[in-house]
């Protein structure tokens, strides 16, 4: 379901979890930053960990998280995943603002909006003309009478970050003191982004031979690191599956290869020399099972691979269940693992499934299944982010859209 929300309106979500993305047009004398506020029924947060920006990106105990933002041609994208059914006592909304730190105001900010994606549920929010606003408090997701709720707000403070932390109850020290505000310690200096460091701590899993088969859930293993390794997605004939396999490097980097492209991300059909390359689009054939490989030849400079299975809304309705979708690693030595779709349901507006994760360690492959879904109707590829653990981690729904064929 797809609508527009008016300012000051309100409607009631599929689901407790989902996506924000705040878009506008890029700026070079512009610094614009999003900042939520997890809040009780006072609009009050209750602590340091109850603001989410860029030096905190994490919500306790999952509720919200900042997601990489995108350059899309001439767009900035900021993201936000949140999920409320996650929400620490207390904590029944979460504010969505933003802050511009060059003090010009927002009306030089041009095709300012925002979208709610959750469950079936896409909300598109515009706001009326600013003028010398500095922060916006842009929308709010509240939790009332058990269901999930997204309310367009668009209202504008011209005192900029401290106006919106005094709003919500954040202490905020005199500027005279030179002391910025409490939990937002790094608010006022943004660092340049760096990409995060490889993990040092080191995850040791015995190794495992033969032919082994993953459920979703089940503790990840570790492969024999071997010259070539192959993901080999099949499936049922009946419908036109596509692979392709995001790759996140030493460096922070991630590089998508596939035979089609997405916004902004051309074709790349191999990666690193053949480090990482896919074999070719199987097609429509007659065959009763279909396949499409990639092959993996496993540098230094490669922490994980995601293979992602893929379904084009342009080619028409298709269950992951219903037509038995698959995944097997095989590093040619006499091991391979099967991760299959077996919690996927009918539904037909379902095009993105990720079944699992290779990670590349000194000491072996170790393979996680995962078995994750794109929201329905979402066309988004996932993004990858170095986690907490040290461990790769996959975001859904968070990347590019993919382009038709």
């Amino acid at each position: 379901m797809n609508a527009m929300l008016q300012m000051g309106g309100n409607t009631v979500l599929s689901s407790p979890k989902g996506y924000v993305t705040v878009s506008f047009d890029r700026s070079n004398t512009i610094d614009i930053s999003l900042t939520a506020f997890l809040l009780t029924d006072t609009d009050k947060v209750q602590g340091d960990s109850g603001i989410i920006f860029y030096n905190q990106p994490n919500g306790p105990g999952g509720v919200a998280s900042l997601l990489p933002s995108e350059n899309a041609g001439n767009t900035v994208i900021h993201n936000l995943q949140f999920d409320l059914s996650k929400a620490p006592a207390g904590i029944s909304k979460i504010a969505i603002t933003l802050t511009e730190d060059n003090h010009t105001g927002f009306a030089n900010v041009r095709n300012l909006k925002a979208q709610v994606r959750s469950g079936d549920t896409v909300i598109e929010l515009t706001p009326s003309s600013f003028t010398k606003e500095n922060g916006i408090v842009v929308l709010e997701l509240y939790v009332r009478n058990g269901q999930t709720k997204a309310k367009s707000i668009w209202r504008g403070f011209d005192s900029g970050l401290d106006g919106l932390c005094r709003d919500f109850g954040v202490e905020v020290e005199p500027e005279e003191q030179a002391a910025p505000p409490k939990a937002v310690q790094a608010l006022p200096v943004k660092e340049p982004v760096k990409a995060p460091p490889a993990p040092e701590k080191k995850i040791v899993l015995e190794k495992v031979k033969g032919k082994i088969n993953l459920d979703k859930g089940q503790k990840s293993i570790m492969i024999e690191k071997t010259p070539e390794i192959t993901a080999t997605v099949s499936w049922k004939t009946g419908t036109d599956y596509d692979i392709y396999a995001l790759v996140y490097t030493k460096d922070g980097r991630q590089v998508d290869v596939a035979m089609f492209g997405a916004a902004g991300v051309p074709p790349l059909k191999k990666f690193a020399g053949g480090a990482v390359e896919h074999m070719g689009d199987v097609g429509r054939n007659s065959f009763s099972t279909k396949k499409e490989v990639i092959k993996l030849r496993l540098t230094n400079d490669i922490l994980a691979i995601v293979p992602v299975v893929y379904s084009a809304q342009s080619n028409g309705t298709g269950s992951f269940y219903r037509y038995k979708v698959s995944m097997s690693i095989d590093n040619h030595s006499g091991t391979s693992v099967t991760i299959s779709a077996k919690n996927a349901n009918d539904n037909d507006r379902i095009y993105t499934c990720v079944p699992g994760i290779l990670q590349n360690t000194p000491d072996g492959v170790i393979i996680s299944p995962l078995e994750l879904y794109s929201l329905p109707n979402s066309e988004h590829r996932p993004k990858l982010r170095m986690g907490a653990s040290g461990m790769v981690e996959v975001v859904m729904d968070a990347g590019p859209i993919n382009n038709y064929k």
